[in-house]
């Protein structure tokens, strides 16, 4: 079950997010949390964002302005560091309780209260008609940088901060998904060595195996979705599947602050 509904997930959200420059890591780890533990799959998103992301930079990335690039990217970088970090921190900390519910034992612990907040949050953004219209000027790219490195690296949530930012710095459309497809690679590469280096030491992500062939079928299945939405999209915007997208994030965010997930 956990291949099916995670390689659905990762192709239909690949595809329709495409020009968005937004939307896999947001969709798909919470869907990854339905199965795995959260370390794990914030690993696995990250993973899987940077493969389908290296894939998108051969289909736009030659269209990237790389001015735009080193300014949101540099800080972008450096704040995902910390963000990782943060994660590493969260993950070692012990159970803040438990409880029985249906004779079944479920436990809160801080990085699920920490992630699933912020999910809830992220989940009111998607839903947000304000958000889809907000723009903020060029001058504030490094902050901009900073805040979607930081929340990338924390919990993989990154791509509403780095659009918003990048929504108004003069690029075309097809500068601006270059530029998010580059500017996202930097973040996920960065992210992915923090939590090699911190998490896998101390046993935290648990056993390679356990996830590599989840991780393989929707790396492949992203592929695919980013493909046809190359060829066959060119615009989404459909309100309907915002709400969706916000409704799911809003229940797995809350069932992970309840320790239900």
């Amino acid at each position: 079950m956990d291949y099916l509904v995670i390689s659905v997930v990762a192709f239909v959200t690949s595809g329709v997010t495409l020009f968005s420059g937004f939307g896999l890591g947001t969709v798909l780890m919470p869907t990854f949390a339905l199965f795995f533990p959260v370390p794990v799959a914030i690993a696995a998103t990250a993973v899987v964002h940077l493969a389908n992301n290296g894939f998108k930079l051969a289909l736009v990335g030659r269209r990237a302005d790389w001015s735009v690039v080193r300014r949101f990217s540099l800080p972008a970088a450096v704040a995902a560091i910390a963000g990782a970090s943060l994660l590493s921190l969260f993950a070692s900390l012990p159970t803040l309780g438990a409880y029985r519910l249906g004779g079944r034992e479920f436990q809160v612990t801080l990085v699920k209260v920490v992630i699933g907040a912020l999910i809830v949050g992220f989940a009111w953004l998607e839903a947000s008609r304000r958000m889809e219209q907000v723009a903020l000027p060029a001058r504030y790219l490094v902050l901009g940088g900073a805040l979607s490195g930081f929340f990338g690296g924390l919990s993989g949530n990154q791509g509403a901060f780095r659009s918003a930012f990048l929504i108004k710095a003069g690029l075309d459309k097809q500068a601006f998904v270059g530029t998010s497809v580059v500017s996202t690679i930097v973040v996920d590469s960065v992210r992915l060595v923090v939590y090699g280096l911190s998490l896998v030491p101390r046993g935290v992500l648990g056993p390679s195996g356990e996830i590599l062939g989840v991780i393989v079928v929707a790396t492949a299945s992203a592929f695919l979705g980013a493909y046809l939405g190359a060829r066959l999209l060119q615009q989404v915007t459909l309100r309907v599947v915002r709400v969706a997208v916000a409704v799911m994030l809003f229940v797995v965010g809350a069932g992970l602050v309840a320790g239900l997930v």
